[in-house]
């Protein structure tokens, strides 16, 4: 704990994304008790159910899926940084994120391209957008990835993919800012006790809870991969071999193996397609 908290001491401002609930509201709660003086932006559409205890804390109300709407947040968050917290090293939290589960041709293509705008497109135009703060103050970058980044995931198709760019992306990203001051790390959970399944339109129940993590799990594994300075974490140990035995298997031999484990939730698929972003 004591490590914890002095890495979190090291920031004066957290940027969060999709902080209204699952992985996003643990980050800020967790945040909040290592360091009661950090001010904390949340950017999602719904407001935490959270007491800030910072009053410079603030919620930006955004559709993150919306590029005009991510801009002036983006815009409203600088403005209030350079008033309430002008100083201090900033980390930024993409974690706002959802999926779509079913064969392609059944996930409504509106709900898959929103998929791709919050899951890739928004991550990086809200990270270009803050790049120059945190290369000025110092910093780093967390973009919350998954294990279905480490291959294709038929039924899931276009939320696999878009979570395989992340990770990618935030290597590459990581790579190009050493010297910088800033780093950056991909974080890969595995299924995690959110709202993420709901969304996906999967009945509550469909992943056995012995399958999954707890969103305090996949925060700790965070803080303590950013602590050790690791630009890649999978969080929670199946999950590591999962991820690592993945990786290895060839593409065609990975998307077969696991096409055959994620049919298994088509019975479980509630009418309605999937929801929105956090």
């Amino acid at each position: 704990m004591h490590t914890l908290r002095k890495l979190m001491s090291e920031y004066s401002v957290i940027i969060v994304t999709g902080g209204s609930s699952g992985i996003g509201k643990a980050f800020i709660e967790h945040a909040q008790k290592l360091n009661s003086n950090v001010v904390i932006c949340n950017l999602s559409r719904r407001q935490p159910d959270i007491i800030f205890s910072q009053l410079k804390s603030c919620h930006v109300p955004v559709d993150l899926s919306d590029s005009h709407a991510l801009a002036q947040a983006a815009e409203t968050v600088l403005r209030h940084l350079d008033n309430v917290a002008p100083l201090g090293k900033v980390l930024l939290i993409n974690n706002s994120g959802f999926g779509g589960y079913g064969r392609s041709d059944e996930v409504e293509r509106t709900h898959q391209l929103g998929m791709m705008d919050v899951n890739m497109r928004a991550v990086v135009d809200l990270t270009l957008r803050l790049l120059p703060l945190l290369k000025q103050r110092g910093g780093a970058v967390v973009n919350i990835a998954s294990t279905a980044a480490f291959q294709p995931t038929a039924f899931l198709a276009t939320y696999g993919a878009t979570k395989a760019f992340l990770l990618h992306w935030s290597l590459a990203l990581n790579e190009e800012l050493r010297g910088s001051g800033v780093r950056a790390l991909a974080v890969c959970p595995g299924p995690t006790a959110t709202e993420f399944f709901k969304r996906a339109g999967l009945k509550q129940g469909a992943v056995s809870d012995r399958w999954g993590q707890t969103s305090e799990d996949v925060v700790l594994t965070t803080w303590l991969a950013l602590a050790a300075g690791r630009a890649q974490v999978v969080s929670g140990w199946g999950n590591w071999l999962v991820a690592a035995f993945s990786a290895r298997v060839p593409k065609p031999w990975a998307a077969r193996l696991g096409a055959a484990v994620l049919a298994r939730f088509r019975l479980s698929r509630v009418t309605q397609s999937g929801g929105g972003s956090a």
